[in-house]
C-alpha cells in the first residue's frame, strides 16, 4: 500500500489505510490557502477564483464567507461526513498524544524501564513537575479537540440532505466510538472530567463529572458503536464492530467487572475474524508485527495508522532509541532505559522468550554496560523524529487473549482450561511455536490457584505490552495498594498518591467557570 504525501497547509493526510481532510471547525478563522483547498474540496461551493482575488480586499472575503458556508453545508454528503469523523481521528495521532509524548509519559511509570532527562523524575514516582505538566496539559487538549470533532459529526451528520440514513447511522457510530476512546483516556488518567456531548457543543463552562458519570457514557457510545459499525472497515485503521468489542472488554476489564470483560473477549475469540501472527525469529516480530513497513495483520484489531511523513508518524518510537543505533532514522531520545541486573523484571525475564531480544537491545548510555533500550517500534529510514511508519496498537489479538485469560479466572474464582489455553496461545508465540498447538513451554491447569495465576498472567502482559503505553493502567485497575507493591518491588520507589492523577490544565480552571479550584486533583 503506497504512502502518499501529505500537504501540511491544506488539511490533506494520508495514512496507511486512509486520506482524509480535516473540515472546518466552528469559532475558528481559516487560512486563505486552507479555505482554498476546503473550496475545492467541498463540491456544493464553487467559486471563480480570479487573480485579483490575491489583493487584500479580496482576501477577507475569501476567509469569512467560506467559513460560514462550509460550517453549515460540510455535512451533506456520505464523503463530507466522513472526512469530519477522520478529523477526530487525526487528534488521537497527534504527536502529543498517546503516540507520542503521552506514551513516553506512561512508559516511564513501569515497572519495566526508568525514564531519562526530563522523564526521569517520572520514575520517581511523586506526580509531575513543571516540565512535564505542559506535556498532559496538551494530552488533555487533544482529547477535547477529538470529542469536539465527534459531537460535530453526531450533530450535524442527521440533518445531511445527500446521505442516506445507514450512512448517518455508520458515521454517527463511528464518531461514538472515537469519542468513547477519548473519554476513556482522560478519565483513567484524570479521573473525573467535564462530559461534553454535542449537547454542551457550544458551552465553555461544563461542571467536572464523576468518574460514574463519565463511564457511563462510555459505555452508551460503545454499546452504540458495537451495534452499527461494519465488521470490516472500509479502510484499514478505520473503527469496526470488534474495535467496539475490544473497547468495551477493556472498559468491562478496567471497572473489574470481570464477567462482562470476559464474555465480550470471548466473542472476539470465537469469531475466528483474527488470529495470532506466528513467528520463529525474534527478527520477525519486526517484519511481520510491529515494523514500519507493515499494514496490517490477522492480529490488528484496531490501530491508529501512521505514515513517514514529519508529524504524521510514531513520535514515541524516537523517545526509546540512541542515536548510534540508527534504529531511529532522526536519531533518537533515550529518554527510557532498563538495567538486565537490577531490574527485576529484566533480569527475571527468560532470554529464550524471543520478546526480550524483539524488544530490547544493549547500549552503553553512561550508566554501564546493563543498560539497555527498548527497539519494538523502530524506524531505521524515518527522516524526521516524527515520522516513524510504525502503527500505534490499540487492540490487538494478543492483548485480547491476555484479557481473556486474566478475566475469566478473575470471574470464575480460578483459571479454566481456556483461560490457560489464551494465556499460551500468547506464551506458545513468544516462544516461536505455533501458536494454537501444545508445545513444551505451556502452562499447566492444575499448577495455579487464583492468584498464582493472575499473577502469571499480569507478568505476561508486562512483556507482551511493551511500549504500548498499557502498563500503568493496568497496574491502576488492580488498586492503589497492589500498585504501589509491584513498582515497589522493581524499583524501590514509593508511588505518592498525587502520581495517580495528572492535574486538570490551568486553562481549563482559567476559563471553565463551571469548575472551582476544589475540583483540582489532590496534590496540584
Amino acid at each position: 500500500m503506497s504512502e502518499r504525501a501529505v500537504d501540511q497547509h491544506s488539511g490533506w493526510r494520508t495514512r496507511k489505510g486512509f486520506t482524509f481532510i480535516l473540515p472546518p471547525q466552528p469559532g475558528t478563522t481559516l487560512s486563505l490557502i486552507h479555505s482554498f483547498a476546503l473550496l475545492k474540496i467541498m463540491k456544493k461551493i464553487l467559486f471563480v477564483l480570479p487573480v485579483l482575488c490575491l489583493l487584500q480586499s479580496c482576501k477577507e472575503e475569501l476567509i469569512e464567507k467560506p467559513k460560514a458556508v462550509a460550517v453549515e453545508t460540510f455535512y451533506n454528503t456520505a464523503s463530507e461526513v466522513e472526512a469530519a469523523v477522520n478529523a477526530a481521528y487525526a487528534q488521537l495521532r497527534a504527536v502529543n498524544g498517546i503516540t507520542g509524548q503521552l506514551g513516553a509519559q506512561l512508559e516511564a511509570y513501569t515497572d519495566y524501564s526508568y525514564g531519562r532527562g526530563s522523564y526521569q523524575v517520572l520514575s520517581d514516582f511523586q506526580g509531575l513537575n513543571s516540565t512535564n505538566i505542559p506535556r498532559t496539559d496538551d494530552g488533555w487538549r487533544l482529547f477535547y479537540l477529538s470529542i469536539r470533532n465527534a459531537n460535530l459529526v453526531i450533530q450535524n451528520a442527521p440533518k445531511g440532505a445527500s446521505i442516506s440514513k445507514a450512512d448517518v447511522t455508520k458515521y454517527v457510530a463511528e464518531a461514538k466510538y472515537l469519542r468513547a476512546f477519548a473519554y476513556f483516556w482522560l478519565v483513567r488518567n484524570w479521573g473525573g472530567v467535564p462530559i461534553r456531548t454535542e449537547a454542551q457543543l457550544n458551552e465553555p463552562n461544563v461542571k467536572r463529572n464523576t468518574a460514574d458519570e463519565v463511564y457511563t457514557l462510555i459505555l452508551s457510545d460503545l454499546k452504540e458503536a458495537e451495534a452499527n459499525l461494519p465488521d470490516k472497515g472500509a479502510q484499514v485503521g478505520r473503527a469496526t464492530k470488534w474495535a467496539a468489542k475490544a473497547a468495551l472488554a477493556e472498559v468491562y476489564f478496567t471497572r473489574n467487572q470481570y464477567a462482562e470483560a470476559r464474555d465480550k473477549a470471548d466473542e472476539i475469540i470465537k469469531s475466528g475474524a483474527f488470529s495470532l501472527v506466528p513467528v520463529t525469529t525474534a527478527t520477525e516480530f519486526d517484519t511481520k508485527i510491529f515494523g514500519p513497513t507493515v499494514v496490517t495483520s490477522t492480529e490488528e484489531i484496531w490501530y491508529l495508522k501512521e505514515t513517514r511523513q514529519n508529524d504524521q508518524g510514531m513520535y514515541l518510537a524516537m523517545f526509546a532509541h540512541h542515536p548510534g543505533s540508527k534504529l531511529h532514522g532522526a536519531g533518537g531520545f533515550y529518554a527510557h532505559y532498563s538495567d538486565t541486573q537490577t531490574n527485576p523484571v529484566i533480569k527475571s525475564w527468560d532470554d529464550k522468550d524471543l520478546r526480550k531480544s524483539a524488544f530490547w537491545y544493549s547500549w552503553d548510555i553512561g550508566l554501564g554496560k546493563t543498560s539497555i533500550l527498548c527497539k519494538k517500534f523502530s524506524d531505521p529510514i524515518a527522516a524526521t523524529s516524527t515520522g516513524a511508519g510504525n502503527d500505534f496498537p490499540v487492540y490487538r489479538y494478543a492483548d485480547i487473549l491476555l484479557l481473556y485469560a486474566e478475566a475469566a479466572s478473575r470471574a470464575g474464582n480460578g483459571p479454566t482450561a481456556a483461560a490457560v489455553e489464551a494465556l499460551n496461545q500468547v506464551h506458545r508465540r513468544a516462544y516461536g511455536k505455533a501458536p494454537v498447538t501444545a508445545s513444551d513451554v505451556d502452562f499447566k491447569l492444575a499448577d495455579y490457584t487464583a492468584t498464582t495465576f493472575s499473577d502469571l498472567v499480569l507478568r505476561e502482559r508486562g512483556y507482551e505490552t511493551q511500549y504500548e503505553a498499557k502498563r500503568w493502567l493496568d497496574l491502576k485497575r488492580l488498586g492503589t495498594p497492589k500498585l504501589k507493591e509491584i513498582i515497589k518491588a522493581a524499583t524501590g520507589k514509593d508511588v505518592a498518591d498525587k502520581h495517580l492523577f495528572w492535574p486538570i490544565p490551568v486553562s481549563e480552571l482559567n476559563y471553565n467557570t463551571a469548575i472551582v479550584p476544589t475540583d483540582q486533583n489532590p496534590g496540584y
